[in-house]
Order: C-alpha cells, then sequence, then structure tokens
C-alpha cells in the first residue's frame, strides 16, 4: 500500500513532490526503486519510477525543460 495515492489518485499537491522506496525482485535479487511523483504549480504531474531519487529527479527536470 501506498501513502502516494488515495483510491488510485495521486495525493501530491501543486508545486510539490512525493516520493518512496520499495523492493521488488529480479532474477531471484531483491532490489530497491523509487516511486516518484512531481506535481507543478499548473497542476500537472510527473511520475516515474527509478532506481534512484537522484535519477528520478534528473528525469523530472529534464521533462520540465522540454516543456519549456
Amino acid at each position: 500500500m501506498t501513502r502516494m495515492t488515495q483510491n488510485g489518485i495521486s495525493t501530491t499537491q501543486r508545486g510539490q513532490e512525493q516520493y518512496e522506496t520499495f523492493y521488488s525482485a529480479h532474477r531471484g535479487k531483491r532490489i530497491s526503486r523509487v516511486m516518484y511523483d512531481y506535481r507543478t504549480e499548473g497542476g500537472e504531474l510527473f511520475s516515474v519510477v527509478a532506481p534512484t531519487l537522484k535519477e528520478c529527479r534528473q528525469k523530472r527536470d529534464e521533462w520540465l525543460s522540454k516543456k519549456k
């Protein structure tokens, strides 16, 4: 269960980010991933899953720069 959603809808507020780490199995190994949401001041939601928070933020920044 994630704290980032309620009834399947992101709870991230405008201008905010939320993230949480979860674990999954790949070929018998336990690997960690970060689920990341960011909502712009205009209300658009960006969501991504990546190995680290740093990578999530880099992908968010790339997304934001393409929008300008």
